[in-house]
């Protein structure tokens, strides 16, 4: 149990059964009145975000979330198999806790499961991986003022917008969290 004057920046609370990351607070003492707290939360399992208002001092619920570095293995039927670094367990994810990070999985891929109550929450890549171009049709250099980009098809089956001077087979850093090239992978 923590209060309201506890609060800080991605912990997890546990209200009404329902776990939300603290996304931003704000303590407010107006001039009139009692000190309140204003924070914005987010769900989650469903990534929902929403403004709450607690009054200073309540006690809160903080919820003990695990953080694990784990190593993506294989899919099995519809579910995700990773596995522990420290203890070697293999645990199952659902794609629904995957979400859209799987599109830049590869097998022993390194990732971080939050788990509550041995349960996992959400799975987080690191901010950028390298892949390879598996498809991606030839450039064609026009006449235009800014740089073009053409679609290509990443080895893990996820599109993204690639500079026309990328050919298939070239390995290209992407952005995990907004799917965006970042450049080339020179070795």
């Amino acid at each position: 149990m923590a209060t309201t004057n506890d609060l800080k920046n991605g912990m997890t609370l546990d209200i009404d059964g329902v776990l939300w990351n603290v996304v931003g607070f704000q303590h407010v003492k107006p001039g009139k009145g009692g000190a309140f707290v204003r924070t914005t939360l987010k769900n989650v399992l469903t990534g929902k975000v929403v403004d709450r208002t607690f009054n200073a001092g309540i006690k809160v619920d903080v919820a003990t979330v695990d953080r694990r570095e784990m190593t993506y293995l294989y899919r099995d039927g519809a579910d995700f198999v990773f596995m522990d670094s420290e203890s070697y367990d293999q645990i199952p994810v659902p794609p629904g806790v995957v979400g859209g990070v799987a599109d830049y999985m590869l097998e022993n891929t390194i990732a971080t499961v939050a788990l509550h109550d041995d349960a996992p929450l959400y799975v987080e890549l690191p901010a950028s991986v390298e892949l390879t171009i598996s498809a991606t049709d030839p450039g064609v250099q026009g006449d235009r003022s800014t740089g073009g980009t053409k679609p290509a098809t990443l080895e893990t089956g996820a599109n993204i917008q690639v500079p026309l001077f990328i050919t298939t087979g070239e390995k290209v850093k992407v952005d995990t969290r907004d799917g965006r090239y970042l450049g080339r992978v020179t070795s």
